[in-house]
């Protein structure tokens, strides 16, 4: 079956969870029931590659932090560099005077990813720290 061929299914749902499905598929802005589900979809199946350790997966890692602490930045630059994942690329913005917040698109096993993110997370100065996982699913 090539790639870009479209097959229907049924799926019966009980009432409750098809007014959620529907609740989601406003409010997430879904042109039709089938995008929420490949969304849905997709989703579990990346997040079934980020479980399976040794695949490589991407990921986002976006990060606030106060710039006048005294060392930070190196410490962070340190610690891109001493991990084995591939930074693909940085956005710097400076939110007001004292706080900067970096996205970094990381590539590499999961675990290495989630490594640096915990390292760069627990560093003081770091006020918010979340990682975004992403990895093609084949679909």
């Amino acid at each position: 079956m090539a790639a870009d061929t479209t097959r229907r299914f049924t799926v019966s749902l009980p009432d409750p969870l098809m007014d959620e499905m529907d609740r989601r598929l406003v409010s997430g802005g879904y042109d039709s029931r089938s995008e929420l589900v490949r969304d849905l979809v997709r989703g579990r199946l990346a997040d079934r590659k980020w479980e399976q350790e040794g695949g490589e997966v991407h990921g986002v890692l976006t990060i606030a932090y106060d710039h006048h602490r005294r060392g930070l930045k190196d410490r962070l630059h340190r610690i891109q560099h001493d991990h084995y994942v591939h930074v693909l690329c940085t956005t710097h913005v400076h939110l007001d005077h004292d706080t900067c917040l970096e996205t970094i698109v990381l590539k590499g096993t999961a675990g290495e990813i989630e490594r640096m993110a915990l390292s760069m997370a627990g560093l003081k100065g770091v006020t918010f720290s979340e990682l975004t996982r992403a990895a093609l699913a084949g679909l």
